[in-house]
C-alpha cells in the first residue's frame, strides 16, 4: 500500500474505477442481450460478470483510495471520521464524488461506443413506483452495512469478495435491482439498454440511495457499537493493528469502504 497517496492519485483511482465499474456493468447487460433475448438469462449474465469485475477493480483501486466508487459511500466514511474513527474531510468528499460521478458517465459513454451504439443517449427505461424505491433503500443499506460491518469486526480483508457477493445477490432479492450508487445510476441514465435508467427517474432513486446510506449507518452503529471496529476487534487484532502503518487519508475502516457498485 502507498504510504501517503495524493488527492489527486486518489481522485484519479476512484474516476478509473467507477468508469471502469460502468464499462462492466453496462457492456455485460449490452453483450447479454445481444446474445440471448430472454430477460432471465441476461440478467444471470450481467449479475454475474458485475460481481467478478467489482470484485477485481475493489482489489486493484482499494489501496490507493479505498475503492469507494460510490458517493453514499464516501459519506459513510466522512461520518466515520466526525464520528471519531478514520475517514474523509469535506473536501476529500468533494473531490471523490466529483471524481466518481464524471467516472461513471464516463464509463457509460465509453461503453455504448463500444458496443457501436451512439454514445450519450439517455436512458428510456422509467423506475417508477414507491416498491421499488423501498428495494433502493434495502439494497443500500445492506451496502453499507456490510462494509461498515466487516471494518467493525476487523475483517476489511473480505470487503472485495463480500461487497461483490452482496451486489451480485441483491440484483436479484431487491425489486429495483440494486443500482446501490448514486454516480452509477446517474451514469447509467446515459445508456438506452438492459441496464438503463431514465433521467426522469434519478431524483428517487438517488434519494432513496441517501437514505439507504443512513440507515445502514444506523444499522451498524446499533449493532457494533460507534467506536469503529476496534471496540469491536479482538485484542490480538488491534495489536497487529498498531504495528500496522498509516493508510492513507481516506482509506480508513473505509479501507472498510472498499466499494461501490453499479
Amino acid at each position: 500500500m502507498t504510504a501517503h497517496t495524493s488527492l489527486p492519485r486518489r481522485a484519479a483511482a476512484e474516476l478509473i474505477g467507477t468508469a471502469g465499474l460502468l464499462v462492466v456493468v453496462i457492456g455485460s447487460g449490452l453483450k447479454a442481450a445481444e446474445l440471448s433475448p430472454d430477460t432471465g438469462v441476461a440478467l444471470i449474465a450481467n449479475s454475474f460478470v458485475s460481481a467478478i469485475g467489482l470484485g477485481l477493480i475493489i482489489t486493484l483501486f482499494g489501496p490507493l483510495s479505498g475503492a469507494h466508487l460510490n458517493p453514499v459511500v464516501t459519506l459513510a466514511s466522512w461520518w466515520a471520521r466526525r464520528t471519531g474513527g478514520e475517514g474523509l474531510g469535506g473536501r476529500e468528499v468533494l473531490v471523490y464524488v466529483v471524481a466518481q460521478t464524471a467516472g461513471a458517465i464516463g464509463g457509460a459513454v465509453l461503453a455504448e461506443a463500444m458496443f457501436g451504439r451512439t454514445p450519450g443517449t439517455f436512458a428510456t427505461q422509467v423506475f417508477d413506483g414507491g416498491h421499488l424505491l423501498v428495494g433502493e433503500v434495502v439494497a443500500t443499506a445492506g451496502l453499507v452495512l456490510v462494509i461498515r460491518g466487516l471494518g467493525c469486526i476487523g475483517r476489511d480483508g473480505l470487503v472485495p469478495v463480500a461487497v461483490a457477493a452482496y451486489i451480485a445477490a441483491a440484483i436479484w432479492f431487491t425489486s429495483s435491482g440494486s443500482f446501490a450508487n448514486p454516480a452509477g445510476t446517474i451514469g447509467r441514465s446515459f445508456s438506452d439498454s438492459f441496464t438503463g435508467i431514465s433521467p426522469g427517474s434519478l431524483p428517487g432513486f438517488v434519494a432513496a440511495q441517501l437514505l439507504g446510506g443512513i440507515l445502514g449507518l444506523a444499522l451498524a452503529a446499533f449493532l457494533y457499537g460507534t467506536r469503529g471496529k476496534d471496540a469491536a476487534a479482538p485484542e490480538a487484532t488491534q495489536a497487529a493493528r498498531a504495528r500496522e502503518p498509516e493508510p492513507p487519508a481516506g482509506v480508513g475502516p473505509d479501507r472498510a469502504a472498499y466499494q461501490a457498485v453499479g
